[in-house]
């Protein structure tokens, strides 16, 4: 049976992991620099993390939520005591998705409203109310779209004001570091501003960290770098190293009922037994601390750079936005360099996302072969836009071709020698060489 084709995948097989690297069939080693879309946050196939699966999948992986489960109350404890966030209460699921369905839906019933107000770029997820909550229209489907959202712009405190006004919002949802939409950010006085809205108004500020949690932002959670205090907050990604499982915590203000929320899998034994070993390790190996250091180190390189014309994000979610698109950069760092990094929306930002556990000798390997391809795509350019002005010029003497056709004529000549080159650029090319 053939799998369903949804996914656009690069062409290696990681077949093992350790720490900050995954090696493929042929034991060729990757330096992992995504984490798996910032899953793994205390390195692949940690001691202590394989240590405490194995045991609990001896004695007991699974059971339902209709009995006593200590490990649950364990790692509520855990996250209380490590985040800071005292007095909140958790509910388990399984995934980023699924705790921002539940925290929606608990502001829904809590408000008594329906309305949501989410952020351009902005991403929560690819179901239900999370997708709809999403800010890309080509994974919303019809089903999804009926649900009742306003997006807004980063900053835009006066719309976000104007919305919650008009009385039927229930819930603001936000990421303070916008992951999939290329790590942009609010202000602090926006932010704070939105969170006296909501209580102003009856709506839930609900703080999506399910990227951005967990030590990532280089605080335990991103919305700590501000004065604010969310009903809702979204967890998942590193929560468990790779082990599914999600939760949202909840403010002690809001009063929990029987059958409110619900689901199979959430907050099982053996999830449970991996989230507690990433707490551990977390605390155990000060990650937090490292993820700190690290950063600054990591963004002290990165301004040596020229052709990084911007820095974005906090922590060690970090994005290197170029002036040209960077899909084939990233494939030279994949192909031959053997280094993963991350895309977004803006396709020309990498976005990095390791384990937090790397080092500095790793930030080093991947400087050194960032360097190395932007040195061949600067050659590469050069001969580009050489060879796009002498088309160009040999187009226009030839005659019978509208500007259009030059530029088509020209991107299908030159897509293969120089994949990076976009139909703007060679615009961009021949106005400059007319203007000279």
């Amino acid at each position: 049976m053939p799998l369903f084709d949804v996914y656009p995948l690069y062409n290696v097989t990681p077949v093992s992991g350790k720490d900050m690297h995954v090696y493929d069939e042929n034991c060729v080693e990757y330096l992992d620099l995504y984490g798996g879309h910032a899953v793994i946050s205390i390195g692949h196939s940690h001691p202590k993390y394989v240590e405490a699966v194995t045991n609990q999948v001896k004695t007991l992986g699974f059971y339902s939520n209709a009995i006593q489960n200590p490990l649950q109350v364990e790692l509520a404890n855990k996250i209380e005591a490590l985040s800071g966030c005292k007095g909140y209460e958790l509910f388990l699921c399984n995934s980023g998705a699924e705790a921002n369905e539940n925290a929606l839906k608990l502001a829904s019933f809590k408000t008594g409203k329906s309305r949501v107000v989410a952020f351009n770029n902005g991403f929560h997820g690819r179901t239900s109310a999370a997708v709809a909550a999403t800010d890309n229209k080509s994974i919303v489907a019809p089903i999804n779209a009926q649900q009742q959202v306003t997006f807004l712009a980063l900053n835009d405190m006066e719309g976000v004001k104007r919305e919650l006004e008009k009385g039927d919002v229930c819930a603001v949802i936000v990421e303070f570091i916008q992951g999939v939409g290329g790590l942009d950010q609010g202000t602090a006085e926006f932010f704070e501003q939105v969170d006296k809205l909501c209580k102003a108004n009856n709506t839930y500020f609900i703080a999506d960290e399910v990227q951005s949690g967990y030590g990532r932002s280089g605080k335990f959670f991103a919305f700590q770098y501000y004065n604010v205090k969310p009903e809702v907050i979204s967890i998942a990604k590193g929560m468990g190293n790779g082990f599914p499982i999600g939760g949202i915590l909840i403010h002690p203000s809001i009063e929990a009922k029987h059958g409110m929320l619900g689901t199979t899998f959430g907050g099982n034994h053996l999830a449970c037994a991996a989230g507690l070993a990433v707490l551990n390790t977390i605390e155990d190996e000060q990650l937090i601390a490292n993820v700190n250091e690290i950063s600054d180190y990591f963004i002290s390189v990165a301004k040596t750079i020229p052709q990084i014309k911007n820095i974005k994000g906090k922590g060690l979610m970090i994005g290197l936005e170029f002036d040209f698109e960077v899909g084939d950069l990233r494939k030279k760092l994949i192909y031959e360099h053997r280094i993963f990094t991350g895309g977004a929306s803006n396709k020309k930002l990498i976005r990095i996302l390791p384990p937090l556990t790397i080092k500095k000798e790793h930030v080093d390997q991947f400087f050194k072969a960032l360097k190395e391809v932007l040195k061949i795509y600067e050659n590469q350019l050069l001969i580009s836009k050489l060879h796009i002005i002498k088309l160009s010029e040999l187009y226009m003497e030839m005659g019978g071709k509208s500007s259009k056709e030059i530029v088509d004529e020209i991107f299908k000549e030159i897509s293969d020698i120089a994949p990076s080159i976009t139909k703007k650029s060679i615009i961009e090319i021949i106005s400059e060489n007319q203007n000279q």
